[in-house]
């Protein structure tokens, strides 16, 4: 896949060096000389109309990598953790991107994205800040059977709503699942049925409802502590 713009370009480059295939720069001094002699074999200088066409019109700031594929998180691997967030229904890669990075940065350990058939991985590890890099994620093409699994493994799951009980007021099981559905639809029906706990978030002010990634930045720092 092929990524671009500084900051996710050389969050790549400085920790998954192992999955670089091609540097391409169009821009002088856009890395730092540590990274330039790192890949001098693998770099590739362009012309900015050509840096533009990889891009797809993107803001590429100069810099765009080509690397391995990102590989899904088999199950196995996704349920061998304590706290999962579970998208659903979510197909914006800018929400999704900025989810990703809260996640990472805030504590979850993982992620499970159902109602969709694919993603935009190269899109969402630039939104994300490079940050999908580093964390586990999987499409669920059956979200039931996987929460059945999951609950016998002894998870409770919290979903988001604006009918829940004040996180504030909440602790947690360790292990937790936290469910986001889209702004649009909410929870699907069939998620909503294997909920234990609806969860929001109080405002101060009325209003309808925060961005799916601010609410998700705040609910999953609150989760992430309030343990029991």
């Amino acid at each position: 896949m092929i990524i671009y713009g500084k900051q996710v370009c050389l969050h790549a480059l400085k920790h998954h060096s192992e999955k670089i295939k091609t540097v391409y720069i169009a821009k002088k001094n856009i890395l730092p000389q540590s990274l330039f002699h790192q890949y001098h074999d693998n770099i590739k200088f362009l012309e900015e109309k050509w840096a533009q066409s990889m891009a797809k019109g993107g803001n590429h700031q100069g810099l765009l990598v080509e690397m391995d594929a990102y590989q899904e998180a088999a199950f196995s691997i996704v349920k061998q953790h304590n706290f999962i967030v579970v998208l659903d229904g979510l197909t914006d890669v800018g929400n999704i991107g900025a989810i990703v990075r809260s996640a990472y940065a805030l504590g979850a350990d993982a992620i499970i994205a159902t109602g969709v058939k694919q993603l935009n991985f190269a899109a969402i590890a630039r939104t994300s800040s490079g940050t999908l890099l580093d964390m586990p994620l999987m499409i669920s093409k059956n979200i039931l059977d996987n929460f059945n699994e999951l609950g016998q493994l002894g998870f409770k799951i919290y979903g988001a709503s604006m009918d829940g009980e004040n996180v504030q007021n909440m602790t947690f099981d360790k292990k937790r699942i936290l469910v986001l559905g889209s702004e649009g639809k909410g929870l699907s029906k069939k998620v909503a049925n294997k909920v234990d706990n609806l969860v929001s978030i109080e405002m101060k002010h009325a209003f309808d409802s925060l961005n799916v990634s601010v609410a998700a930045g705040i609910l999953i720092h609150r989760m992430g502590y309030a343990v029991k």
